[in-house]
């Protein structure tokens, strides 16, 4: 069933509105999203009740957050305050968007986590389309976390002596580490896939990147840098073992549509007494201790692939 989404914006950032709605396509056509703004409003319709009566019934409010957003009245101090409300209440969620600079790290948007990613604004992107496909990325995982069923509740218990937070150890069965390698591996194709286009799109002739979707449980990359005469290209494919753990849950090769039967590291699924993490094998030289999600694994296969080819990030 498609989550319904009430976009509040501002009608000086109509283009940006515009931009948004295309990028929205493929979730639409999946009926995963449908999305409400004003101009589905008729005309001699009371905005205040239609406006209401929408973000009332909405699961999501996608803020598109501006100079002109923050400055107007009615998106600001109406739609949001209300959003703020619904919030409160468990039956919203907020998603700030930031399209440009402003002082909304000073208003309650800076309590949610914004999109694009770390709040970078749309208009700071080399190329807009890659700060779109992040919030639209993080849009599909949104509507997939509201899809779940809910959690079992267990009986509430009494808090901590002095306002301390309880931690609560649990095992995890076989069910739970492969799915959390699922949505490793998963965090990690995204990943990868962005980078490419934002490596594409800095407008250096130079720097290239391919990536490649080589089956539902591995992609492979190549980055190549021109202006390096030799050593000037690095690539890698990574696979989702299912299991078969002889190279960890997730492998990784520097080599091109490379085969399944070798690995130059691993990632594996651990676990302590209270959640599961992604630890990375000495193959690839880091510290075993430490612990990654998805994302982090991402980008440090990512940034070693980069230097490989002669390009190292700031």
């Amino acid at each position: 069933m498609a989550v319904d989404a009430f976009i509040s914006y501002s009608h000086a950032d109509e283009a940006a509105l515009g931009r948004l709605h295309k990028h929205l396509a493929m979730l639409q056509r999946d009926t995963l999203l449908n999305t409400w703004t004003d101009h589905a409003i008729l005309p001699g319709t009371r905005l205040d009740g239609a406006i209401s009566k929408t973000l009332e019934g909405s699961r999501l409010f996608l803020a598109l957050v501006s100079p002109d957003y923050l400055a107007s009245r009615y998106c600001y101090d109406v739609e949001f305050k209300r959003a703020l409300e619904l919030e409160a209440q468990g039956k919203l969620r907020i998603i700030p968007i930031i399209l440009q600079p402003c002082d909304w790290q000073s208003s309650p948007l800076s309590t949610f986590l914004a999109l694009p990613r770390d709040g970078k604004p749309v208009c700071d992107w080399t190329n807009e389309n890659n700060a779109y496909l992040d919030v639209v990325t993080n849009l599909r995982r949104i509507i997939d976390d509201l899809g779940r069923p809910a959690p079992m509740t267990t009986p509430a218990r009494p808090a901590a002596a002095g306002g301390r937070k309880l931690r609560v150890k649990q095992d995890f069965d076989a069910i739970q580490k492969a799915e959390f390698a699922d949505d490793s591996f998963e965090a990690m194709r995204a990943y990868f896939a962005e980078s490419c286009e934002e490596l594409n799109g800095i407008g250096d002739s130079n720097l290239k990147a391919k990536f490649e979707s080589m089956s539902a449980t591995a992609f492979t990359c190549t980055v190549v840098n021109r202006a390096k005469r030799s050593g000037g290209e690095a690539h890698i494919t990574v696979r989702n073992n299912k299991g078969q753990r002889h190279f960890g849950e997730i492998s990784y090769l520097h080599e091109r549509h490379a085969s399944g039967n070798s690995a130059n590291g691993s990632v594996r699924v651990e676990a302590d007494d209270y959640s599961l993490y992604l630890s990375m094998d000495s193959f690839f030289g880091r510290d075993k201790e430490k612990r990654y999600s998805g994302k982090e694994a991402a980008e440090a296969l990512w940034l070693d692939l980069a230097q490989r080819a002669g390009v190292e990030y700031e």
